[in-house]
């Protein structure tokens, strides 16, 4: 049975990327990433790529720096008005993926650490990344020093809450690759220990999610479909129809409930 869209993390199954251009490797979905062109990882790229977008329009003329970068998308979308992206990864298959696939002008990859990327920026962005480090309060400090000589200076964080990933009253959910899960409250604290400015802001379903989601809580959709044995047709149909029309960031409600937490720190 294919995995729900509101489930917190994808079946452990082996799907390989689908239709790369000539020359470029796909890569295996393994749950330390997301990837485009995987239609049963829909869900969970455009809940990715929203965010990306939504920065996007925020760092218009800047040099902006994508740590964590993995595939490579990500970086690709901020350049659509960067003046230079540059994708940081430490992976060898994500960063030989990334540098063949997207190759605007203004586009570059590097493999290297994110502890150890050492290039000055206007922004830093390090997406739903925050969660696999041992190391937040330095990996903060050292993006801080990035974009301390910076006119117009931020770093923007992005980490899944853990009070809708994990199951009701777990400090963590399932995913082996997390070290550490932030409810809100914790996850301004982290920040604000680093920097003079933080807004924060929550990731919500919107659209057919968020009717997705309602038939889930009140009308036990999940038994229903299981029951008339239209699961996996079901899923099949809606999980490849998400797009980023179906979440909305916004600062106007609780954060208790938002799906990612994304904070514009500035020095």
């Amino acid at each position: 049975m294919p995995a729900s869209p509101m489930s917190d993390q994808p079946e452990p199954q082996l799907y390989l990327q689908r239709d790369q251009p000539p020359g470029v490797p796909p890569l295996a979905l393994t749950g330390e990433r997301t990837l485009p062109d995987v239609p049963e990882e829909n869900y969970w790229y455009q809940r990715h790529l929203v965010v990306y977008e939504w920065i996007r329009d925020r760092v218009a003329g800047l040099r902006v720096i994508d740590m964590a970068c993995g595939e490579g998308y990500g970086t690709n979308v901020l350049a659509g008005r960067a003046a230079e992206a540059v994708g940081v990864d430490a992976n060898p298959e994500a960063h030989e993926h990334a540098r063949l696939r997207y190759t605007a002008p203004n586009v570059r990859f590097a493999r290297d650490l994110v502890e150890t990327f050492d290039e000055p920026a206007d922004a830093v962005v390090f997406l739903q990344t925050i969660e696999h480090v041992q190391n937040p309060d330095e990996v903060l400090e050292r993006f801080k020093a990035l974009v301390s000589a910076s006119a117009s200076p931020a770093v923007i964080v992005s980490t899944p809450n853990v009070l809708t990933l994990a199951p009701e009253g777990a400090e963590k959910s399932g995913n082996p690759w997390h070290v550490k899960e932030y409810r809100p409250e914790e996850f301004r604290a982290l920040c604000a220990a680093h920097f003079s400015e933080v807004e924060m802001y929550g990731l919500f379903h919107a659209r057919k999610l968020a009717v997705h989601e309602l038939a889930l809580k009140r009308l036990r959709w999940d038994d229903v479909h299981a029951m008339l044995g239209i699961t996996k047709r079901f899923y099949d149909w809606f999980t490849p129809a998400i797009s980023v029309t179906d979440f909305t960031l916004t600062a106007d409600r609780s954060l208790d409930g938002a799906l990612d937490f994304v904070a514009v720190c500035r020095p």
